[in-house]
């Protein structure tokens, strides 16, 4: 059965990821809009966002349930990579923990971790050692990615 993420789960990932209705840069200086969505050249050249088949004007911002829909728009494939890529079946907290993982650092990132490789090894208790293992940019341990994992980390064990 293919899982999606809850609406706790969302609401944990945009409090990670940021909740902006208006466009802003991102930390790359890519512009990015609600939780983490870059904008696409179409996107940004349109000032048009399609969420639920319908164009909508961003620049004034979105509303808090666009922003939402539109996060759930971008999930989906997410929550396929992990439907796809993950044999054991999973609690929604852990399903929730791993998309919110895979959400930050890729789809292609995810399947080829050992994160991944030791889920379906179906070696549950290693997955907080291999989540803590993501948490440099550039090469440089980050904080905000040793707090992400964490608060996945919490997620995964139905902590939070």
């Amino acid at each position: 059965m293919k899982m999606t993420m809850s609406d706790h789960g969302k609401r944990l990932l945009a409090e990670w990821e940021g909740f902006e209705r208006k466009m802003y840069l991102d930390v790359a200086g890519l512009p990015t809009i609600g939780v983490g969505h870059l904008l696409t050249e179409n996107e940004l050249s349109s000032k048009r966002i399609v969420i639920d088949g319908q164009a909508l004007d961003y620049t004034e911002g979105l509303t808090e349930q666009r922003v939402y829909d539109l996060l759930g728009q971008d999930l989906a494939r997410f929550e396929q990579a992990v439907n796809e890529s993950v044999e054991p079946d999973l609690t929604q907290n852990q399903f929730d923990a791993l998309v919110s993982f895979t959400f930050n650092v890729g789809e292609s990132a995810f399947k080829q971790s050992t994160l991944r490789k030791r889920l379906n090894e179906r070696d549950f208790v290693d997955v907080p050692n291999q989540l803590r293992r993501w948490n440099k940019a550039g090469g440089k341990k980050v904080q905000g990615l040793v707090n992400r994992r964490e608060n996945e980390i919490k997620l995964w064990n139905g902590e939070f």
